[in-house]
């Protein structure tokens, strides 16, 4: 880590153009103080973070997800408290940081050192490592979540097939995963060729293709296929699965990459096969159930593929990374390694 008074922080800054009047925004490599944090009980050096959609979208400048800029993105982290004005951790204690604002307008894991709230941090489990807890990071704790509220609603490995969509990207790989440890026949959907090969090693044991499930659109209800889903698309994608669930079956709902809408949606699935909808979210999460959560995944709930998802990267390799998840191009979890800048 660089000395307590600097340390080092990708930035993204705003600049308006003088000849369009539209903004655009510019990220760099920059030696940062701490003075340029914001308030919080707990100041942490970052070992590790992680890369996710939600950081492409901050460091592109996006409205939803950033509108204070200078800003570090970086919505994952994991380090030691240097300290902790509230009392609740002791200098050295090894924490994670995931969600609620860090990384969207709290400066974020691409920088050394964060300043967050006590309320946001939970302690990191023994048994996992610094890099494990990032290569699964929002990403897995969302995973997780889609799993966990599919199982409460009664779902079985041997009720069938269970479907994950947008398998190739950070939760959906994941989530292929656990289900597979799980004991569950996982279908995954992807378009990408390159990424049949880890699913495939990940434990599905099926791939289907974004052509396959875009068949029947304008039909109001499909063929039962899947006993559930974990759904990472969203858009009509999502009501196509909708659509293909077993009577009873059950989707969770946790992405928009192909859009918020549903264009094609009838209530006719749910009325006729008793279909659930599952809404998941992870970064608000009371911090009780992400502590519990947490320690679920490093021991009941550990994940045979972590290792064979993830990429550690440097500093320097982030606007790259980023550039790549803009353009769906990664496969798995990349975990930025402070310790190779």
């Amino acid at each position: 880590m660089s000395s307590i008074e600097h340390f080092k922080a990708w930035v993204v800054s705003e600049e308006t153009d003088t000849a369009s009047e539209k903004k655009r925004y510019q990220l760099n490599f920059e030696t940062r103080q701490l003075s340029d944090l914001p308030d919080g009980e707990v100041l942490i050096d970052v070992s590790h973070s992680s890369v996710n959609y939600k950081d492409a979208l901050s460091a592109q400048g996006n409205p939803g997800v950033t509108r204070v800029f200078p800003h570090t993105p970086g919505i994952d982290a994991v380090g030691k408290v240097l300290s902790d004005s509230s009392g609740t951790f002791k200098a050295g204690d090894e924490v994670i940081v995931t969600g609620y604002d860090l990384g969207m307008n709290t400066a974020g894991g691409f920088g050394e050192i964060i300043q967050v709230p006590a309320s946001w941090v939970v302690r990191k489990p023994a048994s996992l490592t610094a890099l494990q807890s990032m290569a699964i990071g929002t990403a897995g704790l969302t995973a997780a979540w889609c799993i966990e509220k599919l199982l409460h609603n009664g779902l079985q490995p041997s009720d069938g097939p269970v479907l994950v969509t947008g398998a190739s990207g950070g939760v959906g790989s994941v989530a292929v995963n656990l289900l597979a440890d799980l004991g569950f026949e996982v279908h995954a959907m992807s378009g990408s060729e390159s990424a049949k090969s880890m699913l495939t090693a990940l434990g599905a044991s099926e791939i289907v293709s974004r052509q396959h499930l875009g068949e029947g659109l304008k039909k109001p209800m499909l063929k039962e296929v899947w006993a559930g889903a974990v759904d990472c698309v969203g858009g009509d994608t999502l009501f196509q699965v909708v659509k293909s669930l077993k009577y009873g079956g059950s989707v969770a709902c946790c992405g928009l990459v192909a859009g918020p809408a549903m264009s094609q949606a009838t209530v006719f699935p749910f009325i006729l096969r008793g279909v659930n909808l599952l809404g998941v979210d992870s970064v608000n999460v009371p911090l009780a159930g992400k502590q519990a959560l947490w320690d679920k995944l490093a021991n009941e709930w550990t994940l045979s593929g972590l290792s064979a998802l993830t990429q550690t990267i440097s500093p320097a390799d982030i606007p790259d990374i980023l550039q790549k998840i803009q353009q769906g191009e990664t496969l798995g979890r990349y975990v930025l390694d402070w310790s190779q800048g």
